[in-house]
């Protein structure tokens, strides 16, 4: 298949997969807690990415290994707790709309601590999209009132965690093999996701044989391995092929597929929700826009 064609593949297949996270979190919380979820899909996905790559790590620097450290803790670690944290108290249609704030953040991010500038119409874009997730808690809270909307800070913090994970990658690790970098990130964090799941007394506490238990295993197990270990090289892979423009694509759509999940769960969606994820899906449309060729803002004191 060429290339052509092929990204598009890839396109839809991240979409699906990435929108498809948040229910699996979900059914996930059923039998394990948060801290049990998170470590254990680093887990999952440390031991698929061991398995098919474990070798590439030996061509990563000792500076390059501090970076891959920092992208690791920020791209993949806590986000994994984050999520789950916040899935226990908010449905997970709207962690799916709210993460799609990341390349709002990633703009804002990269301009104030890695000096990189951006056009007029990404800051606009940043505001109609924080504007856009500020309706979404507010109605959410409205409507589900026996819910700790408080509780989607977390995503939004993960979403500022991604969005620096974005810029160190591009900044710092910008040559470096995506096959070593991926399986470097579960190198660094493997271990502390390990001991922080032993001190939950997880392996003590639960009898596997119990349905619930073991349904919620194979989510995680799934969520690790196909939501994180295979998304992470196809969607550098994509990156290689097109560019980070089209890459991003995937915010619009998979929020799609998490607000479809739920609804099928019975997660309740109405009109003041659609109309909010049409604000934030707005603000990251002008974001990745190139319609303007306005002068690009530096940050200030800032020279070329």
């Amino acid at each position: 298949m060429d290339e052509n064609k092929l990204k598009w593949v890839y396109l839809l297949f991240l979409s699906v997969i990435w929108g498809s996270s948040y229910i699996l979190i979900k059914k996930g919380l059923i039998g394990l807690t948060p801290i049990e979820l998170g470590s254990l899909r680093v887990l999952f996905s440390a031991i698929f990415l061991f398995c098919i790559g474990f070798r590439s790590v030996f061509q990563l620097t000792l500076v390059q290994w501090k970076w891959v450290a920092l992208s690791s803790f920020c791209g993949i670690l806590a986000p994994a707790y984050l999520f789950a944290f916040a899935e226990k108290e908010i449905d997970s249609s709207i962690a799916a709309i709210l993460n799609s704030l990341v390349p709002l953040f990633t703009i804002l991010i990269g301009f104030v601590v890695f000096k990189i500038r951006f056009k007029g119409n990404q800051l606009v874009g940043v505001i109609i999209g924080l504007i856009g997730a500020i309706l979404l808690i507010v109605q959410g809270a409205r409507i589900n009132p026996g819910q700790n909307y408080y509780y989607a800070l977390f995503v939004v913090l993960a979403a500022c965690l991604y969005a620096t994970n974005a810029n160190v990658i591009k900044s710092k690790l910008q040559d470096v093999s995506v096959m070593a970098m991926s399986v470097g990130s579960f190198v660094v964090i493997v271990i502390p996701a390990l001991v922080i799941l032993i001190y939950t007394g997880f392996f003590d506490s639960y009898t596997f044989q119990e349905p619930r238990v073991v349904n919620s295993l194979i989510y995680v197990a799934i969520l690790g391995v196909v939501g994180t270990g295979i998304t992470i090289i196809v969607f550098n892979r994509l990156i290689q092929i097109t560019s980070p423009v089209f890459s991003t694509s995937v915010t619009y759509l998979a929020p799609v597929v998490g607000i479809l999940w739920g609804v099928l769960d019975g997660e309740k969606f109405g009109l003041v929700h659609l109309g909010a994820t049409g604000v934030i899906l707005l603000g990251v449309y002008v974001v990745n826009s190139n319609r303007t060729k306005k002068k690009e803002i530096p940050r200030p004191g800032h020279l070329d």
